[in-house]
């Protein structure tokens, strides 16, 4: 049986396929119709699907878009896409799929997401605390303080900072996937990680350094606890390193740096900062990522010490001190630098938390 119009353009398909959905004809009803006026092969199923979606989701235009390897996309999918996602920002690519009810496909979300769109899913980070107003406005003023001294003292600033905090140092911690990463063939097994624990057996190391190298390190005895009694006994120590490593500085001042901890703030503390004239650079509270030995020291050495095991107090001593000892000055010299960087990424982000 002969139809009656055996072929039939793009356009003029489209154009009947958007008529009748705007009757609201169901896509079944407008193919069965197209095959019986213009034949079997004018257009499949699947493609009348797509126009009825397209059309009644507010495209227009029944022509071709310009397209350079990959087909367009109209915008009122795009702002449907983007409407489910913000709805659900956790939401997957098939939990996307799903919810727009088969409007496109998977790899045309993800091509609208990140190429028109430019999102990228990130993972949450940890923080020590949610910050305050009054928090984020402390750590402005102690930045805005940093930042002007250093602007009006130049590297200056930065010679005779003395900085330091306490660590854990485990007889076995646990290599992160991150360092377990090896290189291998498409063909070749996968390499499996077994989940470890930190070691119950585990010393607890005061390190002090400037931006020279480390000035001292400070295990403190098995059973004891960090109180300001015992913290005065380690600034009295780190003064005899200073006097030795560094000749001059007492003199000439120094510019001291750690964390508000209890010993680190209580009067008996404060007092013998003051009977040595050390000036104390302010640090605000719940602020790890504007202290040097939590950005820069103790994550490296976490990162050494992964995947090691220790049968001894005295070996885990023994290998923080070798590592300490042997790393570069200009190590050390890039840590203390970083703390202008974060200091004034801290007042660009308005005391919010700096990742990197």
């Amino acid at each position: 049986m002969e139809v009656p119009l055996a072929s039939a353009s793009k356009c003029e398909l489209r154009s009947v396929i958007r008529f009748l959905s705007a009757k609201k004809v169901t896509p079944i009803e407008i193919h069965r119709q197209l095959v019986e006026v213009y034949g079997e092969k004018c257009i499949d199923i699947k493609n009348v699907r797509k126009w009825s979606r397209e059309f009644n989701f507010g495209r227009t235009n029944v022509h071709d878009e310009e397209r350079s390897g990959r087909p367009s996309v109209s915008d009122a999918i795009v702002q449907a896409v983007e409407a489910e996602m913000l709805k659900n920002r956790r939401a997957t690519i098939r939990d996307l799929e799903e919810k727009l009810g088969g409007l496109c496909s998977s790899e045309t979300i993800r091509h609208i997401l990140v190429n028109k769109l430019q999102y990228h899913k990130v993972s949450a980070r940890w923080v020590p605390k949610q910050l305050t107003e009054d928090h984020m406005k402390r750590r402005v003023e102690c930045a805005t303080k940093v930042v002007a001294r250093f602007e009006e003292e130049g590297g200056d600033f930065l010679e005779g900072f003395v900085t330091g905090d306490e660590t854990w140092a485990h007889h076995y911690t646990p290599e992160t996937k991150e360092s377990s990463k090896q290189w291998r063939h498409s063909d070749s097994p996968k390499p499996k990680k077994f989940k470890a624990t930190l070691s119950a057996g585990k010393v607890m190391a005061t390190v002090f350094w400037d931006r020279h190298g480390v000035l001292l390190v400070d295990f403190m005895p098995r059973g004891t606890t960090i109180n300001a009694a015992r913290y005065c006994e380690t600034l009295e120590k780190l003064r005899c390193a200073i006097k030795n490593k560094r000749p001059g500085l007492l003199s000439t001042g120094v510019k001291f740096h750690h964390d508000n901890a209890r010993p680190h703030t209580a009067n008996v503390t404060l007092d013998l900062l003051k009977k040595f004239r050390w000036e104390i650079i302010d640090h605000p509270p719940y602020s790890p990522d504007v202290a040097p030995s939590d950005y820069h020291m103790f994550p490296a050495l976490k990162k050494h010490l992964g995947g090691k095991k220790f049968d001894s107090d005295a070996e885990v001593q023994k290998e923080v001190n070798t590592w300490l000892r042997e790393a570069d000055g200009e190590w050390y010299s890039a840590g203390i630098d970083k703390f202008i960087v974060r200091m004034r990424k801290v007042l660009e982000k308005n005391g919010d938390y700096v990742e990197k």
